[in-house]
């Protein structure tokens, strides 16, 4: 791998020669930005549930089984104003948005906080695939009408009582199935795509084709293999086949590449590149280190 500094000033001549720069965005980006799930900020805002429930961080007291919705409600309702309701936007999202607000771009994101939305992202130009802690819907996705939650949250942090509970008729209920409600996350086949889902999805993909024979850089931050179908793999995919295409990939842990062979995907981390197809490593800019200290640079 190139040094630091090297890398530094090929990407900074990407941004600047690129005709269009395509950002896709994982919780990694977040994490960066101090939105982190575990740690210090999940004992500072959660340290009631910890002691009831032995809760270690945000991202399994998710999946917990609460006994009752009253008490899952308390969670979530605080869950949802710490990741986003009453989150404010980062500076890291803000110098990302300076970095970029010049150029031709388009976000994908699969992070729920609306942090590209907070920080003024021109909305038209977001594809959050995964939904928004901001909204609930039906949990039987009886109809795909959506509804903000905020007005909801605050009242349960106002109400949950000594024993992490919600009074039980603020729990949120379907108002055409009578249905429990829950927030809007990609979690299972009950996820509703809307129409205004589908209209991002579609100035994505078109952003896309449109981008196809051009200059077009790919900018990837913190994106793991939770969901790698939906940024990662598509990424590599682009990098590999578009000739003028460049990938730059921030990830701490996962800088390896991924090639489709015969409808297998195999990864090759950095020192197996020799391995990997001619040509793709002089387009593929791989970062470890620290993306708020690179954007700094940048920005200089």
């Amino acid at each position: 791998m190139e040094s630091l500094n090297e890398r530094i000033e090929k990407l900074s001549n990407l941004i600047e020669t690129s005709d269009h720069i395509i950002i896709g965005a994982g919780a990694g980006l977040s994490t960066s930005a101090g939105i982190e799930y575990g740690g210090e900020r999940f004992k500072k805002h959660f340290a009631d549930f910890i002691k009831k429930y032995d809760f270690t961080d945000m991202y399994t007291s998710g999946f917990y089984p609460f006994k009752s919705e009253e008490e899952k409600w308390a969670y979530w309702a605080r869950h949802i104003s710490v990741n986003n309701v009453d989150m404010p936007a980062t500076s890291l999202y803000g110098k990302l948005l300076d970095l970029v607000e010049d150029k031709d771009y388009f976000v994908i994101t699969t992070n729920v906080d609306d942090q590209f939305f907070k920080t003024g992202f021109d909305p038209d130009r977001v594809f959050a695939t995964q939904g928004t802690y901001a909204k609930l819907q039906c949990s039987d996705a009886c109809h795909d009408k959506l509804y903000d939650d905020a007005d909801f949250v605050h009242e349960c942090l106002e109400k949950t009582d000594a024993d992490l509970k919600i009074p039980s008729d603020l729990v949120p209920v379907c108002p055409v199935c009578g249905k429990s409600m829950m927030p809007y996350l990609r979690v299972d086949d009950k996820f509703i795509e809307d129409e205004e889902w589908h209209v991002h999805s579609d100035a994505y993909h078109n952003f896309v084709l449109d981008a196809k024979y051009d200059k077009t850089l790919l900018l990837e931050f913190g994106v793991g293999f939770n969901t790698p179908i939906i940024i990662r793999l598509p990424f590599d995919a682009y990098n590999m086949n578009f000739k003028n295409w460049n990938l730059a990939r921030f990830n701490r842990s996962h800088l390896e590449y991924s090639v489709n062979i015969d409808g297998r995907y195999h990864l090759y981390p950095l020192e197996a590149s020799s391995r990997l197809p001619e040509g793709i490593m002089d387009s593929y800019l791989p970062f470890d280190e620290d993306i708020e200290c690179i954007i700094d640079k940048l920005l200089e």
